[in-house]
């Protein structure tokens, strides 16, 4: 199993904006510095504590502080941005990162956002699809593209002049494409479906419980098969709350107080999903009632919190729960307190995973 990095920060209100990128950038260089895979982060436009606007922009400042790490956009929201200028944009970032990037998409989930950029009424899950599915054209097509979709026109036809380069649109380096990953965020997604049929990745949101986790699997080997694929486990992500610090008490104090920035986290989106009627998420089973779901219940439910042999141990047990998959991504949190959150981060690699990894090893082996 690999490590990888996945956050959508969510900080205090009122914390100061330059200090909370900046600790975003510092857990992303931590991450390059420690052996992490990748390393993905979210964005919106239209919530204070998640304070990344744009995933795409922010992975540019650390094209050139981090070495190894692939980065990613975790993810960006399609129906919020013209196709054209998410495929100027993504290639741009491919060049400037030397293909050391992950393209992650969706159909955003914040309502808000929505609002303001007046699709909150519109079929979001269609304008996702044939937002990408323009992005791709783009890149492999050749101006001047005429592209008609239902929600989107791509064309530089009156205005084109390839002597000079005008109307053309950049392509990634990589090619075709840079790999695609999509998150999923509710119960048996049929997102993961539409991505294991058209050759992309999934990511399995650190919100949902594990019985839910594990319906991903099943509808991403659905998808493959679709087009004759062979589902691997080493496509699947995962994300995971994890906090691991030297001593129990130390670790149980900064995962569960009442001050403590993964309370802080699970009550911004419990606060969102149970606005939006989507309880489920948090739920055993669709007959609990909403009264049993509280934020003591979600936070019991989804942070891995302890010492390294304890932390390895709740992975190992949440792998067999939910079955085989490639990448643990640590679900990165607001830095309430600096040392212990980079302790926490340097502990999941060096210590937590290689326990993980040698339980896996030995039950392989067997």
């Amino acid at each position: 199993m690999k490590l990888g990095f996945f956050t959508m920060p969510i900080h205090p209100l009122g914390k100061d904006w330059r200090q909370s990128l900046r600790e975003d950038r510092e857990a992303f260089i931590l991450a390059d510095e420690a052996g992490y895979v990748e390393g993905l982060c979210g964005e919106h436009v239209t919530d204070q504590a998640e304070n990344i606007t744009s995933c795409a922009m922010f992975i540019a400042t650390l094209a050139s502080v981090t070495k190894n790490i692939v980065l990613g956009t975790g993810t960006v929201n399609m129906p919020n941005i013209h196709p054209a200028a998410v495929a100027g944009q993504i290639a741009m970032l491919d060049h400037l990162l030397d293909g050391r990037f992950l393209f992650g998409i969706s159909p955003g989930g914040l309502l808000s956002d929505a609002e303001v950029f007046g699709t909150l009424g519109q079929n979001r899950p269609e304008m996702f699809l044939e937002g990408i599915e323009m992005v791709l054209a783009i890149w492999a097509g050749e101006a001047p593209y005429n592209l008609e979709g239902k929600y989107w026109k791509v064309s530089t036809e009156k205005t084109i002049m390839r002597e000079i380069g005008q109307g053309l649109i950049a392509k990634p380096l990589q090619r075709p494409h840079p790999p695609i990953v999509v998150t999923a965020v509710s119960p048996h997604s049929s997102s993961v479906s539409q991505a294991g049929a058209r050759g992309w990745d999934a990511i399995s949101a650190n919100f949902l419980l594990p019985q839910w986790v594990k319906t991903h699997w099943p509808k991403f080997v659905e998808g493959c098969a679709a087009t004759g694929r062979v589902a691997d486990p080493a496509s699947w992500r995962v994300a995971k709350s994890l906090c691991v610090a030297d001593d129990l008490a130390t670790a149980r104090r900064y995962a569960t107080d009442a001050d403590s920035p993964y309370r802080q986290y699970y009550n911004s989106l419990f606060t969102k999903l149970k606005k939006n009627g989507r309880l489920i998420l948090f739920k055993t089973h669709a007959e609990q009632p909403d009264d049993e779901i509280t934020l003591d219940y979600v936070c019991e439910k989804l942070i891995l919190w302890g010492t390294p042999d304890k932390v390895a141990d709740d992975i190992l047990a949440f792998r067999e729960e939910v079955g085989d998959f490639g990448t643990l991504l640590y679900a990165g949190k607001d830095w309430a307190d600096p040392a212990l959150g980079r302790r926490s981060m340097i502990l999941a690699a060096e210590q937590v995973m290689p326990r993980v990894n040698a339980a896996i090893g030995t039950r392989v082996a067997a």
